[in-house]
């Protein structure tokens, strides 16, 4: 019998909630209701979108640091904290090593050495990057803009080349194919010609105002290095939430005259300044919570005091508190199932949009990249309508209390 009673009473408070959201003629509660919708649709949707473009802000920025300076960076063990590398010696067992683990799936040798540009009349002091054949091109050729990467096919003419920022072609007034002069501040003094043959441009000002990229063998004949001197490897991992895990293990291989840095401590106020985006995330979404949660609260009440004299009757004819409860909550429940449909219509639908077209743009040169960036996880999305389902169901418990304090008499009196 009780199973019975259960299903009638379930039966019941679902038919009055139906009446009552798809019936419903009063317009002052209906301006309501979709006020109340609205205010669940631009709640979650502004959720997903500030999840999604914090994390395609991160990655995009992630990404370009770790194209340029790689995850982890092995170099000498001493005190150099300048811009020219000590130098160390190529280690054919170490690199076979490194190369069968896993998580490395590059192993790059490489040396930087602090020079002058001299051209039109003007001077510039950057630091010199010296690659060589096994250099990983992909995120350079990404990031040009005119010409194209340096090629070792000719060792001659590998020496000679050399790629430039945005930023330092446009200080200079260098396009590709032009010619100038490098000094090199050392005992004697050293200059280099060298002909410009790609420009990129990766949008990390600490990349494109100090950097250029040339051959290796470049620096080694100005450090009068021997072919086996190097000033230290990049090394790529295949996961970035792995970076530490392989640090650790490239450590336990590594000889004591060397030391190894993760990018994030190699670039650590730009990741500090990545970990600060998911405070802000954070407060959003609970701001955008607590704005869904009062409209929601808002409308079940004026629907609750709109309807005070049937209540009374509902009360006057036998139905218990928690029937007629249950009749608002499942009301406020199709509410928020609409607004958080139409939400997630809305902010895929940006997503998408932005996605393909780069319609909203940035201020490069302030956060890094020309557009806005979004990553739509399908598991934050349905993180996010769970908990946003789940909170906003139960917060509306409050505002149903109220039923349990009409009087019936005093409810089928209420005008």
């Amino acid at each position: 019998m009780r199973k019975y009673k259960n299903i009638s009473a379930l039966s019941f408070a679902s038919f009055i909630a139906g009446r009552i959201t798809f019936k419903s003629k009063r317009t002052f509660s209906k301006l309501i209701v979709r006020i109340a919708i609205i205010g669940i649709m631009l709640g979650l949707g502004v959720m997903i979108l500030s999840v999604a473009i914090v994390k395609g802000f991160k990655q995009e920025v992630r990404d370009k640091i770790r194209g340029f300076s790689g995850d982890l960076q092995i170099v000498k063990y001493d005190l150099n904290n300048s811009a020219e590398n000590s130098s160390i010696i190529a280690n054919g067992s170490l690199i076979k090593k490194l190369k069968a683990m896993p998580l490395i799936i590059h192993v790059m040798p490489f040396a930087t050495k602090p020079g002058i540009i001299r051209a039109n009349d003007d001077l510039e002091g950057v630091v010199l990057k010296g690659v060589n054949k096994d250099y990983d091109w992909t995120f350079f050729k990404k990031s040009l803009e005119s010409g194209s990467v340096i090629s070792f096919k000719d060792s001659a003419a590998a020496k000679t080349q050399i790629m430039i920022s945005r930023y330092t072609a446009d200080r200079l007034r260098l396009k590709v194919g032009d010619n100038f002069l490098m000094y090199f501040v050392q005992e004697p003094l050293r200059k280099r010609k060298f002909k410009i043959c790609g420009i990129y441009d990766t949008g990390i000002d600490e990349v494109d105002k100090n950097f250029v990229i040339g051959d290796l063998a470049v620096v080694q004949r100005l450090n009068d290095w021997r072919p086996d001197q190097i000033g230290g490897y990049e090394l790529g991992v295949i996961d970035f939430d792995a970076i530490n895990i392989a640090d650790n293990r490239v450590g336990d291989v590594l000889p004591p005259d060397l030391r190894s840095y993760t990018v994030s401590e190699s670039y650590a106020t730009i990741f500090e300044w990545l970990k600060l985006l998911d405070v802000n995330t954070d407060v959003i979404l609970v701001l955008m919570l607590m704005v869904a949660i009062i409209n929601m609260i808002s409308a079940l009440l004026i629907m609750i005091l709109e309807r005070t004299t049937m209540i009374g009757m509902l009360k006057a004819l036998g139905a218990t508190n928690w029937t007629i409860q249950k009749v608002f909550l499942y009301n406020a429940t199709w509410l928020i199932g609409m607004g958080m449909l139409f939400g997630n219509l809305f902010a895929i639908g940006i997503g998408i949009f932005q996605n393909r077209t780069h319609f909203f743009k940035l201020d490069q040169s302030s956060y890094y990249m020309k557009f806005v960036p979004m990553q739509l996880n399908w598991l934050d999305i349905v993180e996010l309508n769970i908990g946003t389902l789940i909170i906003c169901t139960l917060v509306m418990l409050i505002p149903s209390m109220l039923i349990t304090r009409i009087s019936p008499v005093k409810a089928i009196r209420f005008k």
